[in-house]
């Protein structure tokens, strides 16, 4: 079956025999497109596959995960669809390619930040870790997705402190959720808005290599 996202993959030039390789699920934000946060982990193509995922919902200059019926709160059978969509693609590419089951990251920015820590919450333990830069957890995430066990998942979580686009107070209010539930997570902000800043990238890249 083909999935309904579209994806552009990285992978090692050569993919060794009898060895099986971490994966990155890489989702960016609202009006982007998947080249996006390439830049940030392109280097680790030779030892992992990454698949950058576009978003299915036109949104110029590029496109989005979900649309937005108000602030902080995503229309929910379309953010339904999108959390649905990426797991498919997990699944689909966890077959079709020699992954490490055990080694499985999620990563976004802003839209794709919120849809990251979804899905984690969504999969649990069968993530590794989740990046999730300038995102939140929508409250009916909270209040009526069955998180499953995530004692095991690892996160990165920042955020702008004069972000006006989603508060920071948000970004906060995800950390203590998910240490509420008892996952480990490195959480970091940074005096920008709603970017990335060189120092987040570096927080970033040493969660990351730790982890994977």
């Amino acid at each position: 079956m083909d999935s309904p996202l579209y994806y552009k993959l990285l992978k090692p030039e050569k993919v060794e025999s009898n060895k099986t390789y971490p994966a990155i699920f890489i989702m960016h934000g609202m009006g982007s497109n998947e080249e996006d946060l390439l830049p940030l982990v392109h280097d680790l193509a030779n030892s992992a596959f990454i698949f950058s995922i576009r978003g299915p919902i036109g949104q110029p200059p590029g496109y989005a995960f979900f649309t937005i019926e108000g602030f902080g709160k995503p229309h929910r059978n379309v953010f339904d669809n999108a959390v649905q969509g990426v797991i498919q693609l997990i699944d689909e590419m966890s077959k079709q390619h020699p992954i490490d089951a055990s080694r499985l990251f999620l990563m976004g920015f802003s839209q794709g930040a919120i849809l990251s820590m979804s899905v984690g919450l969504t999969l649990g333990n069968r993530i590794k870790g989740i990046a999730a830069l300038s995102g939140y957890i929508p409250d009916f995430v909270k209040e009526e997705y069955k998180n499953q066990d995530i004692g095991a998942l690892s996160l990165f979580i920042s955020h702008g402190e004069m972000d006006p686009v989603l508060p920071f107070d948000w970004g906060q209010e995800a950390q203590a959720f998910f240490r509420q539930l008892g996952a480990p997570v490195e959480f970091h902000a940074y005096p920008v808005g709603h970017q990335v800043s060189q120092e987040n990238y570096i927080d970033f890249r040493k969660w990351l290599e730790k982890n994977i």
